[in-house]
């Protein structure tokens, strides 16, 4: 395509409709699963691993193939890539709507993980190729303002739909969903594609993350079980084959020289554990809240909407301010911030309150990440050559994902959570003071690796 289409045509807005609708999807299951958990639990008679899978499922297949969705699209096309995700994002849901057992969840969830990594890169990616430089900018500006919004509503829809319907919906909901996104995509938004896309996809390099996180993953939630022992050396023998494959391979999924930078590898690391703390701890808030304190999912999910709005009218001031002063300090005092939060949260208990023990911890939470979110992503993007932007935002993007990933299949064994322990109020509280403090130490250290590795653009000149 070589004329690109203005920000206020008909075009140009249903670029934005059908880019919103389609990672709207998305956002909302990323924000509502967690809040249904308990209530699923009980309802398919669910164990503590069985819910870490469900979460873990989709986080799984969306960490290993996000980047291998970004390059399907480049080559064959951004809307029909786009288009496929979130057809097959629709029927997975449905899947998980009609689960009648964990694990037929389970498998849903990882089927869903698949459509999200064609979802996810496709959405950003159609703006990109649909709008010329001079509205790139606004677009993707409404692109992320919009998110924001059903980031913000997604608790609130999904509680109501939890107390007052029933949990399948929330997956169910993405069905007119992906019939409104696909119609205005058909309909309006023009294909785009990189004319210089060349070689071969790296399918084994994604093939072995799979195994890699998958088996690491298996071993961390299932430990003391048989197979732990024998899924953790097939995960630790798939990652190293998997660092073999992207050395020698001429078209790496994820390109290792990358990491040669200081700054790439540091700001990954921090990446790893600062959205480790931040997945735990997103996990473990809505079960304290429904198990100890007894609030309902729907009060459950609204009482984390300080974090959303946070990020949504703050965040843009977190990166002007580490333009004027240089990402260094916000990336260290950012995490720190966050910290401060989750110990905060250790308030509440049985008979918490919203004002006086949830708001306080969940508000400097997202404070916290509103200070170092933006400059994160931009050291990220800095620190690669600017022909590799795409892939360095890629590869953050999946070291996100895959640092949840570990933390809720790690952390609950480590405070002592098995079996049913997620509905018995007096072991799950014990069980989350534990865990706050943990990612509070995580956090900090990603602070201080910050700190200590992240240097500010005029003193690296």
């Amino acid at each position: 395509m070589t004329d690109f289409l203005a920000y206020r045509s008909t075009a140009g807005r249903a670029v934005i409709a059908a880019a919103v609708l389609g990672s709207g999807m998305t956002l909302l299951d990323g924000t509502v699963v967690n809040v249904a958990l308990k209530t699923i639990g009980r309802d398919l008679d669910a164990s503590l691993a069985e819910l870490q899978w469900i979460t873990n499922g989709y986080l799984l297949s969306l960490a290993s193939l996000i980047l291998l969705g970004g390059s399907l699209g480049d080559r064959y096309g951004r809307k029909r890539v786009f288009v496929i995700g979130v057809v097959w994002f629709a029927l997975a849901s449905l899947l998980c709507g009609l689960a009648a057992t964990p694990l037929m969840l389970i498998l849903a969830r990882i089927l869903q993980g698949v459509g999200g990594a064609l979802v996810t890169p496709g959405s950003l990616s159609m703006i990109q190729g649909a709008f010329g430089p001079r509205d790139r900018a606004t677009a993707i500006g409404a692109w992320s303002g919009l998110g924001g919004v059903a980031a913000a509503i997604g608790p609130f829809v999904g509680g109501v739909l939890i107390d007052y319907a029933s949990w399948r919906w929330i997956f169910l909901i993405n069905l007119p969903l992906a019939v409104a996104t696909v119609v205005v995509a058909h309909r309006w938004v023009p294909e785009t594609r990189d004319e210089e896309s060349v070689g071969r996809y790296d399918v084994p390099g994604a093939t072995l993350a799979a195994v890699a996180l998958a088996g690491v993953t298996y071993a961390l939630i299932e430990w003391g079980t048989t197979l732990a022992l024998l899924a953790a050396v097939v995960g630790a023998l798939a990652c190293v084959a998997f660092l073999v494959v992207e050395r020698r391979t001429p078209h790496p999924m994820v390109p290792l020289v990358l990491f040669s930078s200081r700054t790439f590898s540091a700001a990954n690391a921090m990446t790893l554990l600062v959205y480790a703390a931040l997945g735990a701890v997103s996990f473990f808030v809505v079960l304290q809240l429904q198990t100890v304190s007894g609030f309902s999912a729907l009060l459950a999910g609204v009482a984390m909407l300080p974090i959303t709005l946070s990020m949504l009218f703050l965040a843009a001031r977190g990166g002007r301010l580490a333009v004027r002063i240089g990402p260094r300090l916000p990336m260290t005092v950012g995490p720190c911030i966050v910290a401060a939060g989750a110990l905060l949260l250790l308030r509440i208990g049985p008979d918490a309150g919203y004002w006086l023990d949830v708001f306080p911890g969940v508000t400097l939470v997202g404070l916290g990440l509103a200070v170092l979110v933006a400059p994160l992503t931009a050291t990220v993007l800095a620190a690669a050559p600017d022909h590799n932007a795409g892939i360095a935002s890629g590869i953050n993007n999946a070291v996100a994902r895959a640092g949840s990933l570990l933390a809720i299949a790690a952390l609950p064994v480590a405070v002592g959570l098995s079996g049913v322990d997620y509905d018995v109020p007096a072991v799950f509280d014990e069980a989350f003071g534990r865990a706050m403090v943990s990612c509070a130490a995580l956090l900090v250290a990603g602070g201080v690796l910050s700190w200590f590795t992240i240097r500010n653009p005029l003193a690296e000149s």
